[in-house]
C-alpha cells in the first residue's frame, strides 16, 4: 500500500474575525502569551519566536507584538491604522505594566519600551526615514 504523503499544515495568518468580530492586531507575549512559533505570517520573525519562547518558559520581558496585518491596513488605507488599533494597544500597554509592576510614563519606574520594526514592509527602512534608501 503507498504510503500518503503527510500535507503540510499550512502557517496559520490572520485570524478572520467572525462578522461583527474586531480582528486581533495585537498579540501579548511574556506571562500571559497569545502566539507562538507558527505564526510568523501574521507576528513576524522576531515577534513569533519571542512568543515561542514565553510559551515554552524562557524568561522573556512581556511586551506585545502589532500584527504585519496592520502595516498592511496602513499602506492600503492611506497611511491610517485600524480603527479598533488604539484600544488594543492601550489593552496590552496595560497588560505589561501590570506583569511588571511598572507605569509607562512614569519617571520613578522607568517602563520603556523598545519597539521592533516590521521587516515585511521596510526592507532597505532604516527607522528613519519614510522612504527606502533606494527612493531617497
Amino acid at each position: 500500500m503507498p504510503s500518503k504523503a503527510k500535507s503540510k499544515k499550512p502557517a496559520p495568518v490572520a485570524r478572520k474575525a467572525a462578522a461583527g468580530k474586531t480582528p486581533k492586531y495585537v498579540y501579548l507575549f511574556g506571562k500571559k502569551t497569545d502566539g507562538d512559533g507558527s505564526m510568523k505570517p501574521l507576528l513576524g520573525g522576531k515577534g513569533a519566536n519571542l512568543a515561542e519562547m514565553s510559551r515554552i518558559g524562557l524568561q522573556v520581558p512581556p511586551g506585545c507584538t502589532i500584527t504585519t496585518e496592520v502595516c498592511t491596513y496602513f499602506y492600503a488605507n492611506k497611511r491610517t491604522y485600524p480603527p479598533a488599533l488604539d484600544a488594543q494597544v492601550r489593552a496590552g500597554v496595560a497588560s505589561i505594566e501590570e506583569q511588571t509592576g511598572m507605569k509607562f510614563g512614569d519617571s520613578s519606574t522607568a517602563a520603556r519600551f523598545r519597539p521592533l520594526r516590521c521587516a515585511r514592509f521596510d526592507a532597505g527602512h532604516d527607522g528613519h526615514h519614510p522612504q527606502p534608501r533606494s527612493q531617497r
